[in-house]
Formats: C-alpha cells, sequence, structure tokens
C-alpha cells in the first residue's frame, strides 16, 4: 500500500483504527509502502480481539440474560405510563417494545431495525425497551436523531413525559457537537486590539459587528445566555459563527485560559454517568471518526437508538468526504507563511521556531508549484454547467487519469512536509505553554494554540484529498468485483477547481467503525422500506441478514381521514417550463379547495416561475421559503391560521421532511413533481454507474426506492395524529402512467386513491 494510499485510509475513513494503528513505512519500497500493526488489544489481539467481524472475536464467557424482573419493569412502565397520560395500548407499539428488548438483550443478535408508522409512538417505545436493559448491563443509551431540532424536543418533551408518567428511574443529558457552542477563547480573540487579533492571520476578519460579540460575551457573563449557538435569541449567521467557536483541532483544552467557564466542557461534563445521552447523527459520526468515546462513551458501552434513521447513510456520505480547493490552498499557503512568521516575530526568533518557518517557506513553494501544474492540467477537462457559477467534471467509475493522480501525488509529498511542521509547530507551543521553554512572550503560547490547530485542520484536509487521488485506479479491470468505494469529481468555479471524493458505499463505513463496535444498536424510522422490501435500506447502512428487521404499520385510518389525487395534466414533469406553466394555472383552484396548504417543489427555479404566474391576491396570501428564515415564516403561518386567515406554504425538499403541521396548519399537501434526486449530482451518477457496472438496473434499485422513501415523507406532513384530516395531490402524471408507479404506491400508507384517466 502506498503512503499516499495510507494516509488516504487514515484520513478518508476517520475510522477507529486510525487512533490504535501504528505505520511502518518500508523505506526500501520506490513509493513507501506501509503494513497495520494492531497495538490496541480492544481492536486485535489474537483471541482477545472485540471487532465482531474478525475471525478472532469471542463473546465474553458470562452472557446477558434477560430477567423475569427486567420483563416486568419495562411491562410496568409501559402499564403507568399509558394510564398517567389516558392512553389506549397500540399493538404496534407493544410489538415494537418487544422486540427491541429481545434484539439489545441478544448478543448474537444486537442490531435491530423497526420501521414503525406515523403514531406508532416510537419514542417512548424504544427508550422503554433499551433503558432497563442499558441499566441492566451497565451500558449507555445514546439516542441519535437527524437534527439538533429532534434532539432538543426528545430532551425537553419526550424523556421529561416517560421519567415522570412511568416509573422508569433514570438520568439524561444533551450532547451537541463542539461546533454548537461558542468558544471563549476566540470570542475574546475578536474583541481585542488589532495586534493582538490572533484568529485574523488564520481566518477573515469577524463578520459581525464588535458590539454583537460584546453583546454575546456580557451575555454569557450574566448567565442569561449559556453559550449555544441555539440559544442565543438573534440567530447567527453560519460565517460569523465560525469565527467564535472551534474544532478539537483549535481547543487547547485544559491548557485554554477559560476552560473553567468553557460552555462546550460543561455540557460535556454533564454527561459522565448518566443512563441516556441524547445526541444527533452528526455528533456521533464526528466522535466514531476520532476514534470512538472522545464526546461520547466508547461504543463498546453503548446501545445506540438512530431516530429517523434513513437518515444516517447520507450523513455517512456526507461525513467521510472530503475537499479541496486548488487555487484557494495555494492562496493558503502564504496566509499560513504570514501567520508563522507574525508568530516566529511574537517569540523573538527562536532557533526552533525560526527553521519551521523557513522549512514552511521551502514547502509551501514546492507544494504551490505542483498545485499550479495541477489546476492548468484540470482546467483542461471538459466540464459540464451546472448553473450559473458552477460546473463540473465527474471521473466515471471514480476512475482518475494516471496524470493527474500523478500530479497529486507530486503535491502530496510537500503538504506532507507542511502537515508535519505545523504538528512541529504546535509541539513546540505546547511545550512553550506548559513552561518548558524560555522564550520571550511564552505566556501568549495558548493564544497561538488554537490557531495553529486551524492551520493544522486546513493542512490535513488538503492532504487526505490530495493521497485519495494520488491512490485512485486509473481502470477497473474487466470483471473486478472489489466496490468502487468513492465517487470523485471537480467543481470548477471561476479560475479555482475544486476537488471531491465521497464514499458511494456509506454501509461500509458504517460496518467498520459502528456496528462491529457498538454493543447493540437500534435503526428506526416511519420510512425504512420501499414496498415492503428492506434491501435497499440495509444495504447502504450496511446491515445484513443479522439485523433482525420489524415493519409496524400507523394505527391511522387512512382510507378515511386522507384523499390522495392525481389530476388530468397535459404536460411532462420532464419538460420543466410546460410543466411548470400548467401548475402555475391548476394551483389556485387547488390552494382554494382548503385554508390552509403545504406546497412542495422541485428546484428553485420551478418555485419561482409558478410565483410569478399566481394571482395577486393569492401571491399575498403564500408564504414562499427564502425570502426569511425558515422558522420565522413558520411562525408566520401559524399566525395566520389562528387569526382564521388563510396561509400557504411554498417550500423545496427541506420542508418535506420534519415540519409538524397538525390540523389546520395544514389540510392540503401538493406535491409538484415526483421527488427522483436532481440528474447531475456526481454522487447520484457515480452510484447508478456503479451499480449499472455491477449489472444492476440503478432506476429500479436506486433512483425508485429512493424517490418512494422521500415521497412517503413529504406526504407525512399532512397527518400528524389520529384526529388529523386532510388531502394530498401529485401533480406528476407519472406515478399511474409509468410502470415503476406501482413500487410508489404499495410504498405509500393505504390512502383513499383517486386518479383521473
Amino acid at each position: 500500500m502506498s503512503d499516499a494510499a495510507h494516509s488516504s485510509r487514515r484520513h478518508i475513513l476517520k475510522s477507529p483504527l486510525m487512533e490504535h494503528y501504528v505505520f511502518q513505512p518500508d523505506s526500501a519500497a520506490p513509493w513507501p509502502v506501509a503494513s497495520l500493526v494492531a497495538s490496541n488489544p480492544r481492536i486485535c489481539a489474537r483471541g482477545a480481539c472485540r471487532r465482531r467481524r474478525c475471525a478472532n472475536f469471542r463473546y465474553p464467557a458470562a452472557m446477558f440474560e434477560l430477567t423475569d424482573d427486567i420483563k416486568r419493569e419495562i411491562q410496568d412502565a409501559y402499564t403507568n405510563w399509558l394510564a398517567a397520560r389516558g392512553f389506549r395500548a397500540r399493538r404496534g407499539q407493544r410489538e415494537m417494545v418487544a422486540h427491541i428488548t429481545r434484539t439489545v438483550a441478544d448478543p448474537e443478535a444486537r442490531l435491530a431495525v423497526v420501521e414503525a408508522g406515523t403514531g406508532t409512538g416510537k419514542t417512548a417505545a424504544y427508550c422503554m425497551a433499551t433503558i432497563p436493559v442499558a441499566k441492566a448491563l451497565d451500558k449507555t443509551v445514546v439516542i441519535s436523531t437527524a437534527t439538533v431540532a429532534l434532539q432538543e424536543q426528545v430532551v425537553l418533551r419526550d424523556l421529561p413525559d416517560l421519567q415522570e408518567h412511568s416509573g422508569l428511574r433514570f438520568t439524561y443529558a444533551l450532547a451537541k457537537g463542539r461546533r454548537r457552542y461558542v468558544c471563549l477563547k476566540r470570542l475574546d480573540d475578536v474583541l481585542k486590539p488589532g495586534d493582538r487579533q490572533v484568529a485574523q492571520l488564520i481566518e477573515p476578519p469577524a463578520s459581525l459587528s464588535s458590539e454583537s460579540y460584546s453583546e454575546m460575551l456580557f451575555a454569557f457573563g450574566d448567565g442569561s445566555w449559556n453559550g449555544e449557538i441555539d440559544a442565543w435569541r438573534e440567530g447567527v449567521e453560519d460565517e460569523a459563527w465560525q469565527q467564535i467557536t472551534t474544532d478539537h483541532r483549535g481547543c487547547s483544552n485544559r491548557r485554554c485560559t477559560f476552560f473553567s467557564q468553557c460552555p462546550f466542557f460543561k455540557a460535556r461534563g454533564n454527561l459522565e454517568g448518566v443512563d441516556v445521552v441524547v445526541a444527533n447523527h452528526d455528533l456521533v459520526l464526528a466522535d466514531l471518526s476520532l476514534g470512538g468515546g472522545v464526546v461520547l462513551p466508547e461504543p463498546e458501552d453503548c446501545i445506540f437508538v438512530f431516530d429517523e434513521a434513513h437518515h444516517l447513510p447520507d450523513k455517512t456520505q456526507s461525513h467521510f468526504s472530503s475537499r479541496m480547493r486548488v487555487k484557494g490552498s495555494m492562496g493558503w499557503f502564504d496566509q499560513l507563511n504570514a501567520a508563522v512568521g507574525t508568530l516566529t516575530q511574537r517569540f523573538s526568533r527562536p532557533e526552533a521556531l525560526v527553521q519551521i518557518a523557513t522549512h514552511l517557506v521551502a514547502d509551501t513553494a514546492k507544494a504551490a508549484e505542483s498545485l499550479g501544474a495541477l489546476n492548468a492540467r484540470v482546467a483542461a477537462l471538459e466540464f459540464a454547467v451546472r448553473d450559473e457559477t458552477l460546473s463540473s467534471y465527474r471521473f466515471p467509475l471514480g476512475c482518475v487519469p494516471a496524470d493527474i493522480a500523478l500530479l497529486c501525488r507530486d503535491a502530496y509529498k510537500p503538504m506532507r512536509d507542511i502537515e508535519d511542521q505545523i504538528a512541529r509547530l504546535e509541539d513546540k507551543l505546547s511545550q512553550a505553554a506548559a513552561g518548558d521553554l524560555e522564550w520571550p512572550n511564552r505566556h501568549e503560547a495558548d493564544d497561538w494554540l488554537g490557531a495553529v490547530g486551524q492551520l493544522s485542520a486546513r493542512a490535513e484536509s488538503i492532504l487526505q484529498t490530495l493521497a485519495d487521488y494520488a491512490d485512485a485506479p486509473e481502470e477497473l479491470a474487466k470483471g473486478e468485483d472489489a466496490p468502487v468505494m468513492h465517487a470523485r469529481w471537480i467543481n470548477q468555479s471561476g479560475d479555482d477547481h475544486e476537488l471531491i471524493s465521497a464514499p458511494i458505499e456509506p454501509g461500509e463505513l458504517l460496518r467498520d467503525v459502528l456496528w462491529t463496535r457498538c454493543h447493540a444498536a437500534v435503526c428506526t424510522s416511519a420510512t425504512l422500506t420501499v414496498a415492503g422490501r428492506w434491501e435497499r435500506f440495509l444495504e447502504r447502512a450496511g446491515l445484513g441478514a443479522e439485523a433482525a428487521t420489524l415493519s409496524i404499520p400507523s394505527p391511522f385510518d387512512y382510507p378515511n381521514i386522507v384523499t390522495f389525487q392525481v389530476p388530468t395534466m397535459q404536460s411532462d414533469p420532464r419538460q420543466a417550463d410546460t410543466h411548470s406553466s400548467e401548475i402555475g394555472e391548476l394551483l389556485p383552484a387547488l390552494l382554494n379547495q382548503e385554508r390552509s396548504a403545504l406546497v412542495l417543489f422541485a428546484s428553485w427555479r420551478q418555485m419561482r416561475r409558478v410565483v410569478e404566474l399566481l394571482p395577486k391576491g393569492l401571491a399575498e396570501q403564500v408564504l414562499v421559503q427564502g425570502n426569511t428564515s425558515k422558522q420565522a415564516l413558520l411562525d408566520d403561518h401559524r399566525h395566520r391560521i389562528d387569526a382564521g386567515k388563510t396561509s400557504y406554504l411554498l417550500g423545496l425538499a427541506s420542508f418535506a421532511e420534519g415540519l409538524d403541521l397538525p390540523d389546520d396548519y395544514c389540510r392540503h399537501v401538493i406535491i409538484c413533481k415526483l421527488p427522483f434526486a436532481v440528474p447531475d449530482d456526481p454522487v447520484d451518477q457515480a452510484m447508478a454507474e456503479w451499480a449499472q457496472h455491477q449489472g444492476r438496473n440503478p432506476f429500479m434499485e436506486i433512483s425508485v426506492p429512493d424517490a418512494a422513501i422521500r415521497l412517503v415523507q413529504a406526504c407525512g406532513r399532512l397527518i400528524r395524529h389520529e384526529g388529523d384530516h386532510g388531502r394530498i395531490t401529485l401533480l406528476d402524471r407519472r406515478f399511474v402512467t409509468q410502470r415503476y408507479g406501482a413500487v410508489l404506491r404499495r410504498s405509500l400508507p393505504p390512502y383513499r386513491f383517486e386518479t383521473s384517466s
């Protein structure tokens, strides 16, 4: 395996293995070859392995037994909760509790997958099933949601309700990623006089006024703000927030002068010893990428519950992708040298720092020369226009031409030296901060450590992308069975080129970093199967026959509360302009059927075109995504309905999931087009291409199942509880005219269908 291949595995997979392997290069090889040596018995110790895929894995001798006492505790909790809330027992909810309990308590099973229709009450079910078992095993339940908003719903509503009414005794805490919290050190830095603003040598100047940042500091100081971005009443744009938060690379931890006040570490301290931790998918993946057990407990000590689990493969794909801008990186070299030069001067030019600065000047010059050649080469590719500002070139089957791979390899070598010099710089600053070096102004070393950590993170990002491209295959041998793990493409914007690599089989990553390590896990959602089949989700999530699956239908009486209609239309949705024009003609009459509606569009262009066609009186009744923040839009919509007025929400895919609009807030869901993936998305194109390479039908095996799940989610915005009712209109005749329409229909709940011929 090449040196670049090593870095590719180390950085792109970012798996727990990276913390437990020693890299031993064979210097005799022309392109150094390395071997992996296990150095941690938790990973592999020849007979004591705890990685369940390894042939050496052995379960502990003492097996857990699901005793009558635990069963009784769960049954009593369920009975108490129902009685206190005045609910009736639901068959599906009981089945879910029993299925999860049996699976997570069985060391041979461990992995439960439950599709639970809307109204099942899945949060209460998985909590009552997992908490007593986890406490008996001395494990932690980690509930992971798709979004921060869902996290807060579980913490602020669901768990307190269960704790109060079930009789279960447990503790819980909310866990968010480090970047959800303000870094007091960086906040202090942006408020310092200009000559001491270390952060501005690394990043652009702060984008909020100093008064706004000062207000944050005062609010934190007087206790009116806890340091979370989600709790800041004014809201903060991403660019402004990035100035005052950090990641693990930019944090000096206990050396920081603000450590005792740090909101992140205070929140992390609250996780110690609790029975239930409520996280989100991004945080779980970030923790696993660092080896596990960094923010959350070790995976081996956890029973994970992934709510809205259909998001997990896409989140994994995004989290383990890598990218770098070629000319942007060359410009960053100048910024790096300027920052290190200033740092060296600040400490009166100690010899160690002078050597590092000198090496960096030479290394960045070599890297810039190689990247310049790379930028010139990729500029000659035939890019396809995607919009007004972006064009892309995708490498078929993820294979990269040999000359481009060679240019990436040439740039990788000096880039690796740059990373090594930054690591040396961090080490010297750490020594100075600890008082081990007699430098002038050494008390400022802590100020620089966080900033240098940001430099290190940027270098690592560049390096991992170069390593991936350097080690990419030039072509696939015919009949090759080994999967192509990554889609690779280049985005062109202006005169810069961004190299991107994304795994097309996130299940392989999840199997390596999660399923084979965790004590047990539960995946649940209302949308996991397609026409009753599990294959698509299980493949994408890296789960196989070992997963114990259960599908629970919704208890709602859909045939009597929902009408699903597909009106007669003349246009083909694939002809965007004519289809949009016909939607504009039909929409006024459709909206007039109810006082509230949610209209879901396939693209910004389509939505804008239809809004232009609406009559003036109707246009005043619509609230359009993008005109203000999503939350403000929803608040305005609810206020209008509460006041007895008419209100219609118009939005894109982000409005098709997660919105809770019960009763009069949404009586009509109008879906303008079947939610197939955007045709020019490079990852979807690569997945389809790879499936075709394997002799599979990408449209029926990938496109249709994914569209079915999105369609079910969109329709799910209508009915939020048993007493709800309304109608769904689909403005896409392919649902009834194309063969795959039958698959989509079987995937939906049993609505009352009205389809004109």
